[in-house]
């Protein structure tokens, strides 16, 4: 490599005692399965004037030739017309041209390595002090409360509930059974900007933000390069193309392809590609249906268009348009966040409740909600860690932390609405729309009404609300209501109760768990202590 010069992008230069090569048009950096170059080679006269050089040239001539060095037949042609046409040996002309690819083989790898080490984010070193300040935040009491205090002053207003769930989601990317999260919500209701503000949270060095993608892109990855990071997708709806690898990297926790390979010498060989994960994903879309595969996999987070959230942000413009918010204290709100996320350590969670813990029936696909409710509780616990005392597997010696109740009773606080969602025959548009539809007719005092009625006051488009009233129909939530002589079609209310019931069902399932599980720690304990006095007795 020391006689290679690549001063001049365009044409590197390559030297020795009896030959002069010159790459035209430099390297292709980017295809590591061909090394393709266009050489001019001559004879070396280093001792020669430049005149006399010319005078070579001119007479030996020079020989130009395009090529892939990885192509072995090829080669073999060039170094026999080498030898013929610059009157060479054709020893001396493979060894060269065998030192010249390996040249240039480590060439391009170190601008790859230094390419790459130049697009990764710089992994933040804590000073003591920062070290300390998170150590001890994380200890404090009414952490989750504390936690989501700070992320409001971080720049995330309102969506109380979802904010946490969110952060609390990116944070059990560090262990090895991660969450992912879909944001759904109408256009231009901030889905997108939750998303961002939340994973501002989030140490650089441990998400990757994707706006587009091509399908074979994730294979392409580092072995070991997504392990355990936070894949922030903009819009499900412009990375559809990589949805699938995506859900084999949420499902099983790494993606293989298969692919053809030449060697150097021409033959095809079958390799291997594999990514490894886990990974935690989260993306926005307005669509839910379309992504159900996906959505299976996810928490599903509403977006909050409630009129009085409108009011929150619309406030919190015209407090930055008039230079009156503080930029400053909520980057080190962000700051401080990340390094408590940075703080946090690899360690296994046992949670001792697990059997008591039971989803109300009314909640669609159990098996995966259920997975789903055990991780969010585990990702607390995890969250926590510093509270917990650390212990040890007598057979394995594996380190581990166990779940307490108070975990438990804050899962549940913070889940009840995914759980209302995923137990919920409606889709979450339609529910919004026909929970906005029963607080108006509740303020009317009449629950009969108009669709060109309800598209008024709700603004809605013609054709999305006879997207609504078709999943209400088949739902039997609604039914037409047109009474003799009238001329215009009536809508009125099937079972309007029904979404309230839901809730308290999910609420009393949720209550009965953490019931059962209070119950059968008292008599334990109870036990303990008789067994205890007995003792004494007998001593005594």
């Amino acid at each position: 490599m020391n006689n290679l010069n690549t001063q001049n992008p365009n044409n590197y230069i390559y030297k020795t005692k009896d030959l002069e090569i010159h790459i035209l048009g430099g390297l292709q950096i980017n295809k590591m399965e061909s090394l393709r170059v266009t050489l001019s080679i001559e004879k070396s006269y280093q001792s020669a004037t430049s005149s006399q050089r010319e005078e070579s040239r001119t007479v030996l001539n020079v020989l130009r030739q395009s090529l892939d060095l990885y192509n072995d037949n090829t080669v073999e042609k060039f170094i026999r017309k080498c030898a013929e046409r610059l009157e060479i040996g054709t020893n001396l002309t493979r060894r060269t041209l065998q030192e010249l690819t390996k040249a240039l083989e480590n060439y391009r790898f170190a601008v790859i390595d230094k390419s790459s080490t130049g697009q990764k984010p710089k992994t933040k070193q804590l000073t003591k002090t920062e070290k300390d300040q998170a150590i001890k935040f994380l200890k404090s009491k009414n952490l989750l409360q504390k936690t989501n205090e700070l992320i409001g002053k971080s720049g995330v207003i309102g969506e109380i509930n979802n904010r946490l769930l969110m952060y609390l989601i990116f944070t059990s990317r560090k262990t090895n059974n991660p969450l992912h999260a879909i944001s759904l919500g109408s256009s231009g209701t901030g889905k997108t900007h939750l998303q961002s503000k939340v994973s501002e949270l989030i140490p650089n060095e441990d998400k990757i933000e994707i706006t587009v993608l091509s399908a074979n892109a994730f294979y392409y990855f580092n072995r070991t390069e997504l392990a355990h990071k936070l894949i922030l997708i903009e819009d499900l709806d412009g990375a559809q193309t990589v949805l699938y690898p995506l859900r084999e990297l949420q499902s099983k926790k790494r993606i293989t392809k298969t692919v053809v390979h030449k060697n150097h010498k021409g033959e095809s060989k079958t390799i291997h590609l594999t990514v490894e994960g886990p990974v935690c994903v989260a993306g926005c879309t307005t669509q839910e249906s379309i992504y159900e595969d996906n959505s299976n996999r996810s928490f599903l987070l509403y977006i909050d268009e409630s009129q009085e959230q409108d009011i929150k942000i619309m406030n919190y413009q015209r407090m930055a348009s008039a230079g009156k918010l503080n930029k400053d204290d909520e980057i080190e709100v962000q700051e401080f966040l990340q390094n408590v996320q940075r703080v946090l350590k690899p360690i296994k969670v046992i949670n001792p409740f697990a059997e008591f813990l039971e989803l109300p029936q009314s909640v669609f696909k159990p098996r995966r909600t259920n997975s789903h409710y055990l991780q969010f509780i585990e990702a607390i616990t995890f969250y926590k860690q510093y509270q917990r005392e650390e212990q040890a597997n007598k057979e394995t010696g594996e380190i581990y932390i166990e779940t307490t109740i108070e975990d438990i009773e804050e899962a549940n606080e913070l889940i009840h609405e995914v759980l209302l969602r995923k137990s919920d025959e409606l889709n979450g548009a339609t529910r919004n729309y026909l929970e906005s539809v029963k607080t108006y007719l509740e303020e009317k005092g009449n629950l009969r009404f108009t669709a060109s009625e309800i598209r008024s006051k709700l603004r809605i488009k013609k054709t999305t609300q006879w997207r609504y009233h078709k999943q209400l129909f088949d739902s039997y939530l609604i039914v037409k209501d047109k009474k003799k002589g009238e001329n215009q079609t009536y809508y009125k209310l099937n079972n309007h109760n029904q979404y309230k019931e839901l809730q308290t069902a999910i609420s009393k399932a949720l209550d009965n768990c953490i019931a059962q599980i209070k119950c059968s720690t008292v008599p334990e304990r109870s036990t303990t202590k008789m067994e205890h006095l007995n003792k004494s007795k007998t001593v005594s």
